[in-house]
Formats: C-alpha cells, sequence, structure tokens
C-alpha cells in the first residue's frame, strides 16, 4: 500500500476571536452542513507545494515577526456566484501578501498569482437564487467591521478539512 501524496500548503490571516465567532456563526446558518468542515477564514494563499515546507514556515515566522496586528475592514458582502462572502479591505494585508508572494514566486499556482480578493466565504456551492437571497438579506442589515488581524496561520489541505500546523502572531 502507497503513502498518501504530501498535502498542499494553505497560508490564512487569522482573524480576532470576536470577528471570527461572528463569521463562524454566519457559516453554521448558511453554509451547507455536509460541506462545512473548515472554520471561517480569510485564504491568502491556496496550495503552496508540500517540499516548500521548511520555506514557508520560516517567511510566515518572519513576516510576523515584523508586523503589528494589520487593521482591516469587512467592508461589504460579496457574490461568488453560488455563493456568498464578506469582502475585506486591508492595504496592510495586501501589501504583506504581496510580499510573500514575491518571495514565493516559482511555487504558486495559477489561482494564487491572480489578484487577491480578500473575503471570508460564509456560503459556497449553493444555487444562484440561494446565494442571491442570502446576499439580499445580509446587506439589507449590513455595516461595516473594522478590527485587526491577528497574524498568520499554516494548514495542510487534507481533502476537505484541514489540519493545522502553524500560527504565527503579529508582534510588531
Amino acid at each position: 500500500m502507497s503513502s498518501p501524496a504530501p498535502a498542499p500548503l494553505i497560508i490564512t490571516a487569522r482573524l480576532p476571536a470576536p470577528v471570527q465567532a461572528w463569521a463562524d456563526g454566519l457559516r453554521r446558518v448558511h453554509f451547507p452542513q455536509e460541506r462545512n468542515h473548515l472554520a471561517a477564514h480569510v485564504t491568502l494563499f491556496h496550495a503552496l507545494p508540500p517540499s516548500a515546507d521548511d520555506e514557508v514556515r520560516r517567511s510566515l515566522a518572519a513576516a510576523a515577526g515584523r508586523n503589528e496586528p494589520l487593521p482591516a475592514t469587512i467592508s461589504g458582502v460579496m457574490a461568488l456566484g453560488g455563493g456568498t462572502a464578506l469582502a475585506i479591505v486591508s492595504e496592510g494585508m495586501a501589501m504583506l501578501r504581496a510580499d510573500l508572494a514575491e518571495r514565493f514566486a516559482g511555487l504558486l499556482t495559477a489561482q494564487d498569482q491572480g489578484r487577491p480578493r480578500l473575503h471570508v466565504t460564509i456560503q459556497n456551492k449553493v444555487t444562484g437564487a440561494a446565494a442571491m437571497a442570502l446576499q439580499t438579506q445580509l446587506r439589507a442589515t449590513f455595516s461595516p467591521r473594522d478590527f485587526r488581524f491577528a497574524g498568520l496561520e499554516l494548514h495542510r489541505y487534507c481533502g476537505g478539512p484541514w489540519e493545522f500546523v502553524q500560527f504565527c502572531p503579529f508582534r510588531g
């Protein structure tokens, strides 16, 4: 029996606890239960090669060590086609991600080479009508929410659930 292929690496930005709890609550209500294997998250990189594990760990620790918690705003409701997300604006996180993208340039997939749209997915893989209904509902009561990202996280993709690997808190 052969061993499973090494799992791709995923980098996320950690939300502060109050925002995390709020977004997780929205996911519990609106994300299809049979596919809701993850906590709410902000993905920065979707699939770095597992062979880069050591380099990625060092890079995240260094980036987190030289940054204070980065300001951000949940700025609106975002359509994802068959889903709904909360759009996030953060100049600091965008700059940090760009720095990491430059460092990992030869390792990035086509998806991770594109221009990122920071967001938290709260609904996915539903009909267009269901997604539009939730977006209308959320927009009716939405107000921007300011927060600070707490740090960077590293995970391994395990076919659905993710395996947590490392948290690097922002320290500045």
